[in-house]
C-alpha cells in the first residue's frame, strides 16, 4: 500500500472513477463525521489499508488515491452518531457498499454482524453492535467502464410486443442452450433463444430485476431465495448470479447480441426501497452512509420508516442527492449497459411528494427533461400501498403504464362474468377512458393478462384457488381472488373435454391481448403453456415451479407457440391493429374506423350494451382508404353456442377465417365464408375474419 497516496479529489463524478494516475473516490453523506476508504486484497478477503477521505464539499466526501487502478477492491466505513431516535444509524464497525459500485467481489452471507445493533438486546435497534462484518460482506471493485458496441434499437411503441421474463428462468432448462450459459445473461442472447423470440413474434425482452439484489434472511433461513429480485442492494451492478465471469461485460454482450438480432431490452428496476428493510434490518450501505437522507422517516418519530412499499423502507427520492443517484443509475444502464428502457416497480412512490402523488414532481420532471432518458421507453407500475397509491392513468406523457384494469376485465369476461360488454370494449379500444388525455396515445396502456406476479395463463384456466404451500406461509400469501376458473376440476386432469376448453380459453385471452389497441405484454412461457402448479406468488421459488419447461411435447406447448406466432404476425400485417391514435367511430381526422356489432348483425345500440346477460360482441376495424383491409373480430364468452349474423357490408362478398380458437393452429388451409352467412360460435370462442380483397 506504500505505492498509494490519498489526496483531495473531485466531487464529480460520484463513485469510483479511474484515470491514468489513480482513482477518484466520491461519496455523498450529509451527516457523517468521517469516512474511511478501506482497501482489500484482490479476492476481497483481507483488509489491507484504510484512508480517510480528506475533504468534503457540498456533502460529497472525496479523495484521489494516487497509484490505484481498475480492479481495486474497496468498501467504506462511515463515522457519525448512532441515535436512531433522531434518524441517525452510523456504525463504522460495519463495512458498507458504495452506492455507486459498478462491480462486486466476494459473496454475501447473512450474519448477526450485519446489524448495527445487538440483535439479542431487548432494546433492539436502540442498542449498538461493535462487531466487524467485512468477511461476510460484498465489496466494490473499481471498473474502467466503456460503452456498448452496438447502438440501441429504437422500435416504435405501436410496433412493440413485450415479453416479460426472468434471466435464470428463461434458460435454466433449455437443452438448446449450452449448460454453461443456462441461467445467465449470455443464455438470454444465445441463438436458440433468439430463434424462439423470432418464432413467436415479440420485439422487446423485459427482464425482471437485474441490478444486484440479495435474498431476505427469513427466506434463506427456510432454504428459499428471493427469485424475482425485488430486493435491491446495488443500483449500478448486474446481479452476480447471472454472470459467467466478466462482470458488466457479460451484460453488455447480451444486450449487443440482442440488438444485433433486432430486439430491444428493457429492465425492471426497483428504486422504491432497498434490501436494508425496516429499523430492524441490516446495515449494508445506505443506512450506514446517511440514513436520514436516503430513506423517508416518520417526521414525528425518525426511528421508524415510512413503509409505502410494504418492504420495510421507502427511498427518499425527494432528496436531491438521492434523486441524483437514481438518475445517474438510469443513465448508466442506458449509456454504458445499452438498455432501451425501464419498467419501474411501484412507480407511484417515485412520483410522490410530501403532499401526495404529483405529475410534476422532481423525478418525473427530471426524466422528462433528461436528453438521455426522455428518448427511451419508460413504463410505470402505477400503484403502491401508500396513501393515494393507485394512480392508473395518472402518469404524464410519454410514460406508459401497466394496465391492471385491462388484466382484470379480460380475465372476468372470459371467465363468463356478466355485464362486462362496455368495459370489455373499452379495454380492447386501448382504454381511452383512462389514457386519452393530455396528449397521451394508445401505447400509454401496457395490456397484459399475466405477469411474474400472479398466475400463468395455463394456471388461470386450471386452478380456481391459489396453491402456495411451497412458499412456507401456510398458503396465506399471494392474491386470494385471481378471476380464475378451473372449468370443472382443480389442477391437472386427463379429461379431454376440459383440456380442450382450457386450451381454447388460453387462446381466447391471447387473441384478445394481441388484437387490442395498446401495447401487449406476454408473460414468458405462456406461449408454451407454462404452469406454476397453481402458485400465484412464486417469488421465492428458484426451481422448476418458475423455470420454463422447454419440452416440445408438453401439454399445449407446440400448439400455443404456433398460435402466438399467428397472432403476432396478424398484428404486424395490419397496421389498424397498431394505430397510433385512439380510434373513434366517424372521426374525420382518423385514417381508421371501428364499428361494434351485435350478434344480430346490426350495430350495437344502447340497450345492447347494457344487457346484463350478453356475452357476445363483434367489432369491425378497417382503414378508410379504398380497397383497404377490414378485420371482423367476434368474441363469445357464453356457455352455450350462439349464432352470429355477419354484418351486411356492400363492399365485402367473402370473409377469410384468420383465427378460430376452436381450430388447431396446424390447420393451414384457408377457409372462406360468404358475407351473408350466419356463423355458429362455440362456447367460449373467438373468430377473426378478413375481407378477402387482398
Amino acid at each position: 500500500m506504500e505505492q498509494f497516496r490519498i489526496e483531495p479529489g473531485s466531487i464529480y463524478p460520484i463513485g469510483a472513477t479511474v484515470d491514468k494516475t489513480g482513482v477518484n473516490f466520491a461519496i455523498f453523506s450529509a451527516h457523517a463525521e468521517k469516512i474511511e476508504l478501506c482497501i482489500f486484497d484482490e479476492n476481497g478477503y483481507q483488509e489491507l489499508k484504510r484512508f480517510v477521505l480528506p475533504q468534503c464539499d457540498h456533502n460529497i466526501w472525496h479523495g484521489f488515491l494516487k497509484g490505484a487502478k481498475a480492479g481495486l477492491v474497496y468498501g467504506y466505513r462511515v463515522y457519525g452518531p448512532y441515535t436512531p431516535e433522531l434518524g441517525h444509524r452510523f456504525n463504522h464497525h460495519k463495512l458498507l457498499l458504495d452506492p455507486y459500485a459498478k462491480a462486486l467481489k466476494g459473496n454475501f452471507s447473512w450474519s448477526e454482524r450485519h446489524f448495527a445493533y445487538n440483535v439479542h438486546d431487548p432494546k433492539k435497534d436502540l442498542s449498538f453492535d461493535a462487531r466487524d462484518n467485512a468477511d461476510v460482506m460484498l465489496k466494490a471493485v473499481v471498473m474502467d467502464v466503456s460503452a456498448p458496441l452496438v447502438p440501441r434499437n429504437s422500435i416504435a411503441w405501436k410496433n412493440t410486443v413485450i415479453y416479460e421474463g426472468h434471466v435464470k428462468g428463461l434458460t435454466a432448462l433449455n437443452p438448446k442452450v449450452p449448460e454453461a450459459l443456462r441461467g445467465s445473461f449470455l443464455g438470454i442472447s444465445h441463438p436458440a433463444m433468439i430463434a424462439h423470440y423470432r418464432a413467436i413474434g415479440i420485439t422487446t425482452i423485459e427482464l425482471l430485476p437485474v441490478q444486484q439484489f440479495i435474498s431476505e434472511q427469513f427466506l434463506t433461513d427456510k432454504k428459499l431465495s428471493n427469485y424475482w429480485g425485488y430486493n435491491s442492494l446495488a443500483f449500478f451492478v448486474p446481479h452476480q448470479d447471472y454472470l459467467n465471469q466478466h462482470q458488466m461485460l457479460d451484460f453488455q454482450r447480451m444486450v449487443d447480441e440482442l440488438h444485433q438480432a433486432g430486439f430491444e431490452v428493457l429492465i425492471d428496476v426497483v428504486y422504491n426501497h432497498t434490501c436494508e428493510g425496516n429499523r430492524l434490518g441490516p446495515t449494508l450501505s445506505f443506512r450506514g452512509i446517511d440514513n436520514l437522507s436516503y430513506y423517508r422517516l416518520n417526521p414525528a418519530e425518525p426511528r421508524y420508516y415510512i413503509n409505502d412499499t410494504g418492504c420495510g423502507n421507502t427511498i427518499n427520492i425527494s432528496h436531491p442527492r438521492v434523486l441524483q443517484m437514481v438518475m445517474d443509475s438510469l443513465r448508466y444502464w442506458v449509456q454504458v449497459m445499452g438498455v432501451d428502457g425501464f419498467r419501474f416497480d411501484l412507480a407511484t412512490i417515485l412520483g410522490r411528494e410530501l403532499h401526495g402523488f404529483d405529475q410534476s414532481n422532481g423525478f418525473l420532471d427530471a426524466v422528462l427533461q433528461d436528453p438521455i432518458l426522455s428518448s427511451v421507453k419508460m413504463i410505470a407500475e402505477p400503484w403502491d400501498i401508500g396513501p393515494g397509491g393507485y394512480q392508473l392513468g395518472g402518469f404524464p406523457s410519454p410514460w406508459s403504464e401497466w394496465n391492471d384494469r385491462y388484466r382484470d376485465t379480460m380475465r372476468r369476461y372470459w371467465r363468463g362474468d356478466k355485464g362486462l360488454l362496455p368495459e370489455f370494449a373499452r379495454r380492447i379500444h386501448g382504454s381511452s377512458d383512462i389514457f386519452e388525455h393530455s396528449g397521451r396515445k394508445p401505447f400509454a396502456s401496457i395490456n397484459f393478462l399475466c405477469s411474474h406476479d400472479g398466475n400463468t395463463l395455463h394456471d388461470l384456466v386450471s386452478y380456481q384457488d391459489r396453491h402456495n404451500e411451497a412458499n412456507g406461509e401456510n398458503n396465506r400469501d399471494g392474491h386470494s381472488d385471481n378471476f380464475a376458473h378451473n372449468h370443472g376440476i382443480e389442477g391437472e386432469t386427463q379429461d379431454k373435454d376440459i383440456l380442450s376448453l382450457r386450451l381454447r380459453q388460453i387462446k381466447n385471452m391471447m387473441a384478445t391481448l394481441i388484437l387490442s389497441q395498446g401495447v401487449p405484454m406476454l408473460l414468458a412461457g405462456d406461449e408454451i403453456g407454462r404452469s406454476q402448479k397453481g402458485n400465484n406468488n412464486a417469488y421465492c421459488q428458484d426451481n422448476e415451479i418458475n423455470w420454463l419447461n422447454w419440452d416440445e411435447n408438453a401439454l399445449y406447448a407446440e400448439e400455443l407457440k404456433l398460435f402466438t406466432a399467428s397472432l403476432t404476425e396478424l398484428r404486424k400485417r395490419f397496421s389498424m391493429l397498431t394505430h397510433d391514435r385512439f380510434i373513434h367511430k366517424d372521426d374525420k381526422k382518423s385514417a381508421v374506423d371501428i364499428t361494434w356489432f351485435h350478434p344480430s348483425g346490426f350495430e350495437m345500440q344502447k340497450d345492447h350494451w347494457h344487457s346484463h346477460h350478453a356475452a357476445t360482441l363483434g367489432y369491425l376495424i378497417h382503414e378508410k382508404a379504398p380497397d383497404s383491409p377490414s378485420l371482423l373480430c367476434l368474441f363469445h364468452a357464453g356457455e352455450e353456442p350462439i349464432e352470429f349474423q355477419l354484418p351486411e357490408i356492400d363492399t365485402i362478398k367473402h370473409w377469410q377465417v384468420m383465427i378460430d380458437t376452436t381450430s388447431s393452429s396446424e390447420q393451414k388451409e384457408l377457409r372462406n365464408i360468404a358475407a351473408e352467412r350466419m356463423v355458429t360460435m362455440a362456447p367460449f370462442s373467438t373468430i377473426i375474419l378478413l375481407n378477402n380483397c387482398l
